[in-house]
């Protein structure tokens, strides 16, 4: 499935197994995660993609073969690949343990083709080994929503209440991982949205309401998933002096003026942006020791279009996940 212009569906195309380069693997594909991010490169919020792309970056597929320079795999072995495809190992970030912050990356399924196809290719350095508890289906999310959201929780492992602000892939994995460390989460949702606030519930969330309405007492800590400014303020009235907001998402719209005194008291605002290989390797060793089972909705590729206009209207519950290939 090929997105070639903002704003217009994917087209079935039919194209060449793409071969290999010296530190590149090929993969069978058998699932591919559908993400908001995929929705912002569709919609324009994340500008120059390269066009014409094979969107995708949650993408669970089983070896077929490797270049001149790749070692230490297997035919027929399953790996994840993720959003960071690749990174230039030579500016300050990538020589500071900051790789996330890499001033030249490649993005998969964004300034590099992704997973919504039978076959991918991926760097050999860039890939992860996925825990066997989950089958395709199941650990596609984890490699975008569950990695995004786990480096979020990161920067707030000092709280013991934290917001989350938007109900959707990410949060709802999130909230096993933040359980699991004996969190207590509040769960904030679209207006009237009682089908995403009973699901927190019951995943284990202590409060579910409106993003509009503050919760019954201050926040250690919020992270908001929801790519919507206007929470930004309403986050910070939430939490407690010393608190920390988390902005857990790749894009979000304008962030409307505020006054000093909600940041004040040594609030702290913060983002995540991307993540870095050893998030994904850490990630993956808690959730293969913790109880954690992802919620999905399954389309196949064929129908990704359809897939992505119910992400958008919000009627996914849990994570979306294309099936892409059956195995025998």
């Amino acid at each position: 499935m090929v997105f070639k212009n903002k704003g217009q569906p994917l087209i079935y195309e039919e194209l060449p197994i793409p071969i290999p380069s010296s530190h590149q693997i090929l993969i069978k594909v058998y699932a591919c995660g559908v993400c908001r991010t995929d929705l912002h490169i569709f919609e324009g919020d994340l500008i120059n993609p390269e066009l014409p792309l094979i969107p995708g970056h949650q993408i669970v597929g089983d070896i077929v073969s490797w270049g001149k320079d790749v070692t230490g795999f297997k035919k027929g072995e399953r790996i994840g690949i993720a959003w960071l495809g690749k990174t230039c190992q030579q500016c300050y970030f990538c020589k500071n343990s900051q790789e996330n912050l890499c001033d030249r990356p490649l993005f998969t399924g964004y300034t590099t083709s992704g997973g919504y196809a039978e076959y991918a290719v991926c760097d050999s350095r860039y890939c992860f080994s996925l825990p066997e508890k989950f089958d395709d289906l199941h650990v596609a999310p984890l490699l975008c929503a569950g990695m995004v959201g786990f480096r979020s929780l990161h920067k707030v492992l000092f709280a013991e209440t934290i917001g989350f602000y938007g109900f959707g892939s990410s949060a709802s994995l999130l909230i096993q991982t933040a359980l699991s460390m004996n969190k207590r989460i509040y769960a904030f949702t679209k207006e009237g949205n009682l089908i995403s606030q009973q699901l927190a519930i019951d995943l284990g969330a202590t409060w579910a309401g409106d993003c509009s309405t503050l919760p019954p007492l201050l926040l250690d800590a919020a992270i908001i998933f929801a790519p919507i400014g206007e929470l930004v303020p309403l986050s910070l009235k939430a939490i407690r002096k010393g608190g920390t907001v988390v902005l857990g998402g790749i894009h979000m719209s304008q962030i409307p003026s505020f006054s000093y005194d909600l940041l004040w008291g040594e609030r702290t605002l913060t983002s995540t942006a991307n993540l870095t290989r050893q998030d994904g390797h850490d990630y993956f060793k808690v959730v293969s020791a913790a109880k954690i089972y992802p919620l999905i909705t399954v389309y196949p590729l064929s129908k990704a279009n359809e897939a992505i206009t119910e992400l958008k209207a919000g009627r996914i519950k849990g994570s979306l996940v294309l099936q892409v290939s059956c195995r025998d």
